[in-house]
């Protein structure tokens, strides 16, 4: 993954509602019907990039606090957020990235849910170093059949090569 990050391969900040227009309305329709990969980087910019992005790309491989997918759809006249998820296996940030996300959305003007519409918990087992999707409520590694710890673990800012 790290070597589709490249110079000027970053995701397209989004500073303004005028920005998201501008690069949405470039975008070819099948594209917009689909959630775009999003990061908030190091500066509290939201970059995207299309859907099957890798995020760390997305970033321009830099350390991020948010990063996950986002959907958009129109209304009167203006594009606001109508999903949007921390699914993002490059980073797995914690859902409590929240907070990130919605200050970088609000300070582009860009209108927004309340919350993780798709919220993803994400745990790594520290004794087989895997990291897990708790499903339902279930603590419990898909790897080595232990139990997950309950407060988020994952270092997301480090690079995947270091995570094992």
């Amino acid at each position: 993954m790290w070597v589709l990050v490249g110079p000027g391969g970053a995701g397209r900040p989004i500073r303004s509602a005028a920005d998201l227009r501008d690069w949405l309305c470039a975008a070819p329709p099948g594209e917009r019907a689909e959630p775009f990969t999003y990061v908030v980087d190091g500066a509290a910019v939201l970059r995207l990039a299309p859907r099957r992005s890798e995020h760390v790309a997305c970033a321009g491989g830099g350390p991020v606090p948010a990063a996950g997918e986002m959907g958009f759809r129109e209304e009167s006249g203006r594009w606001r957020v109508d999903a949007v998820s921390n699914q993002s296996t490059g980073y797995c940030p914690d859902t409590a990235s929240w907070p990130d996300v919605a200050a970088a959305l609000t300070a582009a003007g860009i209108a927004h849910p309340a919350g993780f519409t798709h919220p993803v918990v994400f745990r790594r087992r520290t004794r087989c170093r895997e990291v897990n999707i708790v499903r339902e409520g279930d603590f419990t590694c898909v790897f080595c059949d232990a139990d997950l710890p309950r407060a988020w673990n994952v270092d997301g800012d480090r690079k995947p090569a270091d995570r094992r």
